[in-house]
C-alpha cells in the first residue's frame, strides 16, 4: 500500500492511498467461497453451486462491498502509517476503481493541532472571598418572606411592590401583533417580568385609572417580528394591591417543612447559603482560569471539532425548548459556533495539561465530588449509589473533578490576588 499526504491548508491533509490488486482480489475471492458453501441456485444443492458460476452472479457485487470495507480499513491503516492523527471524519475521492488495477483514493480531513503551551510565569488571577453574614441571612428569609406574601385590596396608588391587575392592548403603527391582548392580568411592580418600561409607567396609577404607554420591544425579545419595534399600551388598572409579608415565627417555619421553629429555619438557610456561595466562588474562579488559558495560548483547531460541538449544541437548544420536527430549523449551529470554537479550544488545552503534567483524580477526591452533588437533595446516600451504578455517570463527574485539579494546579504556577466581596455583589454578578 502506497500512501502520499499533502498539507493544503491549517490543518487540512489531502491523503492518496493506493491499494494494491493483489489484497482486493483476495479478499473478493475469500468471501465468493464463502458465499459458495451456504448460496442456492436453482438446480442445485445449496453448497454445491460450481464456484465459477457463483463468481459470474456475485463477483460484481462482492467487489463493490470490499472496496468500501478496505476504504475504510486501509484509511486507518494510512494514518497510522503517517503518525497522523484526525480531527473528525475524513470525505473520500474515489480516484481508480478499475478492476485488475487496483485501487486508488484520496481522503481529506483535518489534523488535530500540536499545541505549545504558554508559560504562566507572569500570570495573575484574581480570586474573589466571601462569607455569609447575619445580615445576608437576614435579607434572604426577607425574601422568603416576600416569596409567600398574601395580597390584600389598596385604596391608593400604586406603588413599587403592589400588584396591579390590569388588562391591555398594544399596537405597532396602529396594527395589532400577536399576543397583543391581555385581561386580568397580574403585574408586580418591580418584578420586571414585561418590558423596559411598562411596570415604571403604571407606579401611581390608581383602581380604574387608564393610561396609555408609549414603549419599545428589546431588539433580543423572542418573538422576532416584534423585536425593536416602537410600540403603545393602552392599560386599563382594575385594582391595586399590597403585600402582607407573613411573621417570622414557628408557623412560618414550619411552611418549609422545617422543625424546630425560626432559628432552625435560619440555620438551614445559612447552610444553604454557604454551599452556594462555595460553589459560586469556585465557579468564578474556574472561570476565570479559563479565561486566561484562552488569552494566552492562541491555537487553530479543527473546524470539523467546532461543527461537531455547534451540533450538539444546537440539538440541545432543541429538546430544552421542546421544539417540534418542523420548527428544529429555527435553532441553527452556525448560531453556536463562536461558543462550540471557545468549548473546543478549551477542551484540547485542558487535555494537554492534564497529559503533561500528569494531573489525576483520587478516588477520595471523586468520592467528595459526587456527596457534594448528592447534598442537595433528600436521600445523598441514594443519589451517591445511583452515580456509582453507572460508569457514564460516574465519568461524567469525574471530568468536571479533573478540571478543578487542572484550576487547583494552574492556581499553584500563577499569582493569585484575592478580592473581599459582599455575598449579594458576587451571588447576583451576571
Amino acid at each position: 500500500m502506497q500512501v502520499s499526504v499533502e498539507t493544503t491548508s491549517g490543518l487540512e491533509r489531502r491523503m492518496t492511498v493506493q491499494v494494491p490488486e493483489e489484497r482486493i482480489a483476495s479478499e473478493v475471492d475469500n468471501r465468493l467461497r464463502q458465499l459458495a458453501r451456504t448460496t442456492s441456485i436453482k438446480g442445485f444443492r445449496p453448497g454445491k453451486v460450481p464456484f465459477k458460476m457463483v463468481q459470474q452472479r456475485y463477483a460484481e457485487q462482492v467487489r463493490q462491498e470490499v472496496l468500501g470495507d478496505v476504504i475504510q480499513s486501509s484509511y486507518f491503516e494510512a494514518v497510522s502509517q503517517e503518525k497522523l492523527r484526525p480531527a473528525g471524519y475524513p470525505s473520500f475521492e474515489p480516484k481508480s476503481l478499475e478492476q485488475g488495477k487496483g485501487m486508488e483514493y484520496v481522503a481529506t480531513f483535518e489534523v488535530m493541532p500540536e499545541i505549545e503551551l504558554a508559560g504562566l510565569a507572569g500570570v495573575s488571577i484574581e480570586k474573589p472571598v466571601a462569607e455569609v453574614t447575619d445580615a445576608d441571612v437576614d435579607t434572604m428569609l426577607d425574601t422568603l418572606r416576600k416569596q409567600n406574601a398574601g395580597w390584600t385590596a389598596a385604596e391608593r396608588a400604586a406603588a413599587d411592590g403592589d400588584r396591579v391587575t390590569i388588562d391591555f392592548k398594544g399596537t405597532i403603527d396602529g396594527a395589532e401583533f400577536q399576543g397583543n391582548k391581555g385581561e386580568n392580568v397580574p403585574v408586580t411592580l418591580g418584578g420586571k417580568r414585561m418590558i423596559a418600561g411598562f411596570e415604571d409607567g403604571l407606579v401611581g396609577a390608581k383602581a380604574g385609572e387608564e393610561r396609555t404607554l408609549d414603549l419599545q420591544f428589546p431588539d433580543n425579545y423572542g418573538y422576532k417580528d416584534v423585536a425593536g419595534k416602537p410600540v403603545q399600551f393602552k392599560v386599563s388598572i382594575k385594582q391595586v394591591e399590597e403585600p402582607q409579608l407573613p411573621e417570622l415565627d414557628d408557623a412560618f417555619a414550619a411552611k418549609f417543612g422545617v422543625e424546630g421553629g425560626i432559628d432552625a429555619l435560619r440555620g438551614e438557610v445559612r447552610t444553604n447559603m454557604e454551599r452556594e456561595l462555595e460553589q459560586r466562588l469556585s465557579a468564578t474562579v474556574k472561570q476565570q482560569v479559563m479565561d486566561k488559558l484562552l488569552e494566552i495560548n492562541n491555537i487553530t483547531v479543527p473546524q470539523a471539532l467546532v461543527m461537531q460541538e455547534a451540533q450538539a449544541l444546537a440539538q440541545q437548544m432543541r429538546e430544552n425548548m421542546q421544539l417540534p420536527a418542523d420548527k428544529s430549523g429555527s435553532v441553527s449551529p452556525a448560531m453556536f459556533e463562536e461558543q462550540a470554537k471557545k468549548r473546543v479550544t478549551l477542551g484540547l488545552l485542558l487535555a494537554e495539561l492534564v497529559q503533561r503534567h500528569n494531573l489525576k483524580v483520587d478516588a477520595d477526591v471523586l468520592r467528595g465530588k459526587v456527596e457534594q452533588m448528592a447534598a442537595g437533595y433528600d436521600q445523598p446516600e441514594e443519589v451517591v449509589k445511583w452515580f456509582y451504578a453507572d460508569k457514564r455517570r460516574l465519568g461524567e463527574v469525574e471530568s468536571l473533578a479533573l478540571e478543578e485539579v487542572v484550576v487547583a494546579w494552574v492556581l499553584g504556577q500563577v499569582q493569585v490576588t484575592e478580592k473581599p466581596q459582599g455575598f449579594n455583589d458576587l451571588m447576583n454578578r451576571a
